[in-house]
């Protein structure tokens, strides 16, 4: 492992027996505080996220959704605990639309966030349940200081959540967001934390909460109702993994985008120039294009299992990979389209212990403060899954009642010969999967660090030929990708919404590597 640090970055990696990395240093330290008090990796990541809905509310909130991988000490469990659209919402409620809207409550599916708290902690926890809230109920009370890079998201939700009432009361006071280092606290959250930690969840899915989450949306004409609440479950699904430079990366099954990530990897083991160094032509130039190849794929298929039209592994079959792969062409950009296989705003943590236990957690509202809709009374801000769904007749995406939506939201995860490597992930919409393609590059072909990984500069492919670059790669490189024919938008560093950010726990001998992404305002801590 490579220690030097070859990129413009603020801060080293954090070497420990037990760690947690994630976006917002108070959410890190509530997950320290579990392992410093007896806790394992679960109970750290699930304070971490329960502190994160509160002091990060622009990317996740108590009506989030999230998933998770998690190493138990002998072996790998996946859990979605996303949640399902309306069972009364269909198709002819967008009639004589083009695209779903992207906020209001038909954008709103059941929050599956909740579940996953209470389901990781049931089966793998050690602390008691309410323990793990006492962090994020004591920031919601008596306030915390808004971060900068919190701040900057907030400020723009005047623009995008203007009509929302019940918002503009309760996150823009006096009119506007609040500014870095200025105290928020918002006591109804802290009494929903309480209830929820209190119930073990059951006022959330068939309680108190969940009526009032029915009430407002028949209030306000949403379909949402008390059956949809009550019928959520979560799922232990496994992994998907593929092989690559001597590791396994391991990803949830659909309806997550997660996929994209193995099929990028799996083209590029097909293809000779997947070993050109991670900043030069060829290397980028082959990156972005299997990137495409996947994301043509992932479009075109991934949705709630129960309506694919094919399995998901068969995108991994290894004929199918490397017909792929053939479509790569050195000299120039393609306008990617899907194959037809042989049939067969978030935020991120990571978490591990000295016992081995590693969790790689992610929960998310999905654009900002998710639907822009607040349930009265209780501090919940809804996520906007529901905007995931596709209004395309016959695509397996499709909107419709009951269905999980395709989801961005993606946990990572690498074992090599069946022991546990590393668990991280990158938020950030449609970079995640981009994301941990590129973290594996740089750390397994490369033998870059997990914090050097991180503070690389990034690509992100946005359609067609378009492709973003972040500042740092060389004049050199970026004039020979244009010569190929890549329409390159180059972006500041920096600029999370774009290029998103990374949190990774790497197992050493004796304990771990930590890093946090430098584009926000989290950290590593360990002890």
């Amino acid at each position: 492992m490579d220690f030097e640090l070859p990129y413009a970055s603020r801060r080293m990696p954090v070497l420990a027996a037990n760690v947690v990395a994630t976006s917002q240093p108070l959410a890190a330290q509530a997950g320290l505080r579990m392992l410093l008090s007896g806790g394992n990796a679960v109970d750290a990541a699930l304070a971490t996220a329960i502190a994160l809905a509160i002091v990060e509310p622009t990317s996740n909130g108590i009506g989030s959704d999230a998933f998770a991988i998690l190493w138990d000490g002998e072996r790998l469990h996946g859990l979605n605990a996303s949640g399902r659209s309306p069972a009364a919402l269909t198709p002819d409620r967008f009639a004589g639309r083009a695209a779903m809207p992207r906020v209001g409550w038909d954008t709103v599916t059941v929050p599956g966030a909740v579940s996953a708290w209470v389901e990781l902690s049931s089966r793998f926890g050690r602390l008691p349940f309410e323990h793990l809230f006492e962090p994020a109920i004591a920031y919601a009370r008596d306030g915390f200081l808004v971060a900068p890079i919190t701040a900057r998201a907030w400020s723009n939700a005047s623009e995008v959540y203007a009509g929302f009432e019940e918002f503009g009361r309760h996150f823009l006071p006096q009119g506007r967001a609040p500014r870095a280092g200025e105290r928020f606290r918002y006591e109804e959250q802290a009494c929903t934390l309480e209830h929820i930690a209190k119930t073990r969840g059951e006022a959330f899915y068939t309680g108190d909460l969940a009526s009032a989450m029915a009430r407002s949306s028949r209030d306000q004409g949403g379909l949402l109702s008390e059956e949809d609440l009550s019928s959520h479950r979560v799922d232990w699904v496994g992994t998907l993994s593929t092989g690559f430079a001597e590791i396994d990366l391991h990803e949830i099954p659909p309806n997550g985008q997660g996929l994209a990530a193995l099929i990028m990897l799996g083209i590029l083991r097909h293809h000779p120039a997947a070993s050109a160094p991670p900043d030069s032509a060829d290397g980028l130039h082959v990156q972005i294009e299997a990137m495409k190849l996947a994301f043509a794929d992932a479009h075109r298929y991934i949705a709630d299992p129960d309506t694919m039209d094919l399995v998901a592994g068969d995108l991994l079959d290894d004929d199918y990979l490397a017909e792929r792969a053939g479509l790569i062409d050195m000299k120039r950009a393609r306008e990617p389209v899907y194959g037809v296989p042989r049939r067969g705003g978030t935020v991120y943590l990571s978490a591990a212990d000295a016992d081995g236990m590693m969790v790689s957690f992610i929960q998310s509202n999905y654009q900002g403060f998710g639907s822009g809709v607040v349930v009265p009374g209780t501090g919940i801000v809804l996520q906007n899954r529901g905007s995931g769904f596709t209004l395309e007749p016959g695509h397996p995406n499709q909107v419709g009642g009951g269905k999980r939506p395709f989801h961005t939201i993606i946990p990572g995860f690498v074992t090599r010969r069946g022991q546990p490597v590393l668990s991280f992930g990158v938020m950030g919409g449609p970079m995640q999967p981009q994301g941990h393609a590129q973290m594996v590059l740089r750390i397994f072909r490369h033998g870059q660090n997990p914090q050097a990984a991180s503070d690389a500069p990034r690509w992100q492919v946005r359609g067609g030929l378009m492709v973003e670059v972040e500042q740092g790669f060389a004049a050199e490189a970026l004039d020979d990708l244009r010569g190929r024919g890549h329409q390159l938008t180059v972006r500041a560093f920096g600029r999370t919404d774009t290029f998103g950010g990374a949190q990774l726990v790497m197992r050493i001998d004796g304990g771990y590597i930590a890093a946090s992404e430098s584009r926000k305002d989290g950290q590593a801590v360990g002890y």
